[in-house]
């Protein structure tokens, strides 16, 4: 079972231990980045991913403050973790929790051109073509 977790002091240093493979690296921020970035950017939650338990990856979302819309900006599982359908789950936990705001109607995502995996999985999960390019990435939506 697929559980997002706030990030605190007793899984920390786990989340930023955590890698995609070497072919992945360009397509994801690192999480101590991410982690970063959400301390700067306080509209940005970051959670950890968990699967019964274990620590499997990690995801950040926002209410973005330029475009007041919800946008994923992260979703990495650790690439001891991959293909065991831990990123379709989360993401579907995820989309979920963002949908309890009934004041939206939309999530935003992007994600690099030859990021294969990442269109296949936003595809099945509904998400379409948004038509935008932003910072040379894809940008996806899911109306909901």
């Amino acid at each position: 079972m697929i559980a997002l977790k706030e990030i605190d002091r007793s899984n920390f240093f786990d989340v930023i231990k955590l890698g995609v493979s070497d072919e992945q690296k360009g397509f994801v921020a690192t999480n101590v980045f991410s982690l970063a970035q959400a301390k700067a950017f306080p509209e940005c939650i970051p959670l950890a991913i968990y699967a019964d338990e274990v620590l499997v990856g990690f995801t950040m979302y926002c209410l973005d403050q330029e475009d007041h819309e919800y946008w994923i900006y992260r979703l990495m599982i650790d690439t001891k973790h991959q293909s065991k359908g831990y990123g379709k789950a989360a993401m579907e936990k995820l989309i979920e929790r963002i949908q309890d705001d009934k004041q939206h109607r939309v999530i935003f995502i992007s994600f690099e051109p030859e990021n294969m995996w990442a269109q296949q999985l936003y595809e099945k999960l509904g998400f379409e073509v948004d038509g935008r390019v932003i910072d040379g990435e894809i940008v996806y939506k899911l109306e909901y």
